[in-house]
């Protein structure tokens, strides 16, 4: 008899524990989310941000209230991100190759295994970039002119080990040429470069040919498919080399957010990626869409990292 009682009791507790946790899912969000950006306002990790704030609101119900924390290419804000509060309501913009390589470099008080990404959700793809008025009218111009002059041909691009960096460095090995590239302080710095004629090409991103419109011309672009916005320029692959990726952005998390919050913001971050409306406007800004979603999360930053620190070793940039 006394069995009996214990065993319905325990039924009892454990079914209001699981109506508590079923109920806590389908509440939350419940309450505005501080969504931090690691960088100043107006880049392309903001833009995204905006981007996405009215359909959170739309589909969920609550704000997303962005801030700023910049400082040190993002470090800054990532340094501090597990010492934020870790009820699910924090959530901060993460980027790659950015924390693969610094935290590689040296101590930027945080570790790439220490940050808790719960979604990647775009790029902006890597392209090379030149002059409406270059005598590079194709990829195989380009190529040919850079074999005929090793070292010559010199390239633009947003700082080192950047993706634009590890873009051309990943490049020159495929091709078999050797370029010059010359660091600038951000994307903006880098096409000014191009524009002024102080190179002769830019690794830049789509969003540069978005941008910059006929100012410019795209020879490749580092996509799986050509982007809807240039449907007449290349991706590498299709030319024969095995060049995609870009800069990534995604979501993370504060590394004491519960199991169960993280595949929470994993699904909801999923579902505003898949709205049409949001995918139209991310494609007209230049960018390219991607879906990692947390329980994949492992294995795709295992690739990333290999092939980024691969790169960066190869430039010198990281022993």
């Amino acid at each position: 008899m006394k069995k009996s009682i214990w065993t319905g009791i325990a039924l009892a507790v454990g079914l209001a524990a699981g109506m508590g946790t079923q109920a806590g899912a389908q509440d939350f969000p419940s309450k505005p989310v501080d969504y931090v950006i690691p960088f100043g306002p107006g880049g392309e990790s903001d833009i995204s941000a905006r981007l996405q704030q009215p359909y959170f609101k739309k589909m969920f119900g609550q704000d997303l209230v962005i801030s700023y924390k910049e400082g040190g290419g993002g470090a800054v804000g990532w340094s501090q991100l597990n010492a934020m509060s870790d009820d699910g309501y924090t959530i901060m913009g993460v980027n790659l190759p950015h924390i693969v390589i610094q935290p590689a470099q040296k101590d930027v008080g945080y570790t790439t295994d220490g940050l808790v990404p719960i979604y990647w959700f775009h790029y902006t793809p890597d392209a090379i970039v030149v002059r409406a008025d270059s005598d590079f009218k194709t990829l195989d111009d380009l190529i040919g002119y850079a074999k005929e002059n090793p070292g010559r041909l010199t390239f633009s691009g947003s700082g080192k080990g950047t993706a634009n960096h590890l873009a051309q460095v990943n490049f020159d090995k495929l091709a078999g040429i050797k370029t010059t590239y010359v660091p600038f302080k951000g994307t903006g710095a880098a096409v000014q470069a191009l524009l002024g004629n102080q190179v002769q090409a830019e690794w830049g991103y789509t969003t540069v040919g978005s941008q910059q419109g006929d100012q410019v011309r795209l020879l490749a672009v580092s996509m799986q498919e050509r982007h809807p916005l240039f449907p007449d320029v290349p991706t590498f692959k299709e030319l024969g080399f095995d060049q995609v990726g870009g800069a990534y952005r995604g979501i993370a998390v504060p590394e004491g957010v519960s199991e169960e919050k993280r595949k929470a913001w994993s699904d909801m971050i999923g579902k505003i990626n898949a709205d049409s409306d949001f995918k139209k406007q991310m494609l007209d800004g230049g960018f390219a869409l991607i879906d990692v979603p947390y329980d994949e999360m492992d294995a795709w930053m295992q690739e990333r990292k290999d092939a980024y620190l691969a790169a960066a070793k190869d430039a010198g940039i990281v022993k």
